[in-house]
């Protein structure tokens, strides 16, 4: 049997682990694979460390974990897309894409707390993630555990949105954002390139997801996403809103995340049902690229107000 090392991703963490010795031989064997299914059960997220480069080892890592999902948006910039499928390409230019301030430091490629799909009614199992040129400072990806945040949020809070549904819609745009905005946040620079999605997005149907759901091992997970939330199904009242953002600033002052800088041979895959995830952002003057690979899948607990039909725009991964 073929060998990888799997080790916790930091002391005190309640989640995450850290794996060493994945190659395209070692993926060949079949206890290797289901080895690491479980670690991604049971820990919610890998870093895997010294990957050699390359898409193809990319590609073959996340099909451990289910069939790729591929993004609907042809413009999106594809890598190797004859050798590779699946893997895209996320990044701008410098001063080109969002920059706010946070703070009162300006950066660009600055991500909220967030679970991916939650504009639409199927959320993807998981995302991989690849730095292929970094930055000087920051441009860090954040990873926060829903178990743990259902676990720490107040027990008034709990009992309030324990059976609630959270309504979202497919509205990028940070300073539109109703719930959970970070304190001195101030757009210095919208994403020109995304108003056009942002325009459509208003033409289309919201989407319900539980604000806590029962994974079948039966840990409860607190899964709201601050970034595109509406409100509260049934109760878009001051009362539900109230509501709504008093879980949001719990969960953010008390999360205890864990944010990764990122290194040329480092991969990274996380639950996109079980963990919120974040982007610190970085200088504007300065670029950044990532390649994703998605993990199709569903959880089947959303869907769409008044059961409308999405669009193919939302089956997209931001």
């Amino acid at each position: 049997m073929s060998s990888i090392t799997v080790s916790p991703l930091r002391a005190g963490l309640s989640f995450g682990a850290r794996v060493s010795g994945v190659t395209l031989t070692t993926l060949a064997d079949e206890q290797v694979r289901a080895q690491l299914r479980e670690v991604f059960e049971d820990r919610g997220m890998i870093l895997f460390e010294d990957v050699e480069p390359g898409g193809r080892l990319q590609v073959e890592i996340s099909t451990v974990f289910g069939p790729l999902k591929d993004h609907p948006v042809p413009t999106v910039p594809r890598v190797g897309q004859a050798l590779h499928p699946g893997i895209i390409e996320i990044g701008q230019a410098p001063r080109e894409g969002n920059i706010v301030e946070i703070d009162g430091r300006e950066v660009t490629s600055w991500l909220p707390w967030h679970f991916d799909h939650c504009y639409n009614n199927e959320l993807n199992r998981a995302g991989v993630l690849r730095c292929i040129t970094g930055v000087t400072e920051g441009g860090e990806t954040g990873f926060a555990d829903g178990i743990e945040l259902y676990r720490q949020l107040s027990p008034e809070l709990r009992q309030r949105i324990e059976t609630r549904n959270v309504l979202y819609s497919l509205n990028l745009r940070f300073r539109d954002m109703r719930f959970g905005l970070a304190d001195g946040f101030r757009e210095v620079q919208p994403h020109a390139a995304l108003q056009k999605t942002i325009d459509y997005g208003k033409q289309l149907p919201r989407a319900v997801h539980p604000a806590v759901w029962t994974r079948t091992t039966g840990e409860k997970v607190l899964h709201v996403s601050p970034w595109m939330a509406e409100g509260i199904e049934g109760d878009e009242t001051p009362d539900g809103d109230q509501l709504l953002e008093a879980v949001c600033r719990d969960v953010l002052t008390k999360i205890t995340p864990y944010f990764h800088r990122w290194r040329p041979t480092d991969m990274v895959i996380w639950d996109n049902w079980r963990m919120l995830h974040a982007v610190s952002g970085h200088d504007p003057d300065e670029a950044r690229v990532m390649h994703r690979t998605t993990i199709e899948g569903d959880y089947g607990l959303g869907y769409f107000e008044g059961h409308a039909v999405g669009d193919e725009i939302l089956e997209m991964t931001v």
